[in-house]
């Protein structure tokens, strides 16, 4: 997942660019579709930012088109967006072309998220939507009551799944919850982003105040696989939904995603120092910053459910929240 998603010349982010995120690729996000998303988000920083008055950076990870920040900018009005220095993390240099192209010369690129928060002096409001999902997962499934992982290989061009042994300390197994889920039945496959959890750990502790904002598609343990059997991995082309063998093909050519295990990723953000401010689908978040708003992006049923919202907050040591 990692090579087909992120290698920089074979990799989906380095050769589709033209078509992620619209209506002619293979997906269309919530920043395309609607500017609704990126009018809740500005609210969101105007809140944050009269709560946190000395944090005058904004760092968006993975900003795809840049659609989304032009929308926050273009709502936030002329005068409170120059108060606020603009950033954007990306590591695909076909997708900064874009950005720059949409978004001009008042952003800074950096290419971490550790890196961008040391040029803010640790200071800075983080947002990031449909970001985590295309983060490497282990692919792991429940045999003979005990978990295996899923590894594939290649005979005669044909790509087959075969299970060895899950290879995991008692103390990294406990990072896990899907694995201590004790009602999964035989067969039920389940996704580990151990990715995750590095990533966090790995710039948290450059960020000394701020608040950060996640979107993305998953849910909470045990809603996360209700009925759902084979896990969430998949695999998106030309706005055609693939699973099973299909996710093997097509590689680098097609987006290869799975969906967010809210439980570790909230556990998670608070063994790295982080409050939790708010928790909720995705039209709970618009809801609360864009009260009537009108859009796909708040049906309880589609978008606005699927998706879900999470804002963390992040105190320097020895000052408390207002």
């Amino acid at each position: 997942m990692a090579r087909a998603l992120h290698d920089p010349e074979r990799g989906y982010y380095a050769r589709k660019t033209r078509g992620i995120g619209g209506m002619r690729g293979d997906f269309a996000t919530a920043a395309t579709l609607s500017p609704v998303l990126g009018q809740a988000v500005a609210a969101w920083l105007k809140k944050a930012q009269a709560s946190m008055p000395k944090v005058r950076q904004v760092i968006e990870v993975g900003a795809g088109n840049g659609m989304l920040m032009q929308t926050v900018r273009q709502s936030l009005g002329w005068w409170r967006g120059r108060r606020l220095a603009w950033n954007i993390v990306e590591t695909s240099a076909p997708l900064r072309e874009q950005q720059r192209q949409r978004l001009g010369d008042g952003v800074r690129w950096h290419t971490s998220l550790e890196i961008a928060l040391q040029s803010c002096q640790g200071q800075a409001f983080i947002y990031h939507n449909e970001l985590l999902d295309a983060f490497p997962a282990r692919l792991v499934q429940k045999q003979e009551d005990r978990w295996q992982e899923v590894f594939v290989n290649q005979e005669n061009g044909i790509t087959r799944e075969y299970l060895r042994p899950l290879e995991l300390s008692l103390e990294e197994s406990s990072s896990f919850s899907a694995l201590q889920h004790a009602s999964f039945r035989e067969g039920q496959r389940v996704e580990l982003h151990a990715s995750v959890r590095d990533w966090l750990r790995t710039w948290t502790p450059h960020w000394a105040e701020g608040a950060m904002l996640t979107i993305d598609y998953g849910d909470p343990l045990p809603a996360l696989y209700h009925r759902r059997p084979r896990g969430t991995v998949r695999a998106y082309l030309m706005h055609q939904r693939l699973e099973g063998p299909a996710v093997y093909e097509n590689v680098g050519r097609q987006d290869l995603t799975a969906d967010i295990n809210f439980t570790d990723y909230r556990a998670w953000a608070a063994e790295c120092g982080m409050k939790e401010a708010f928790f909720g689908s995705q039209a709970d978040f618009i809801r609360l910053h864009h009260p009537g708003a009108e859009s796909p992006m708040v049906d309880p049923e589609g978008a606005g459910g699927a998706f879900k919202a999470l804002v963390h907050e992040k105190h320097e040591q020895g000052s408390s929240p207002p």
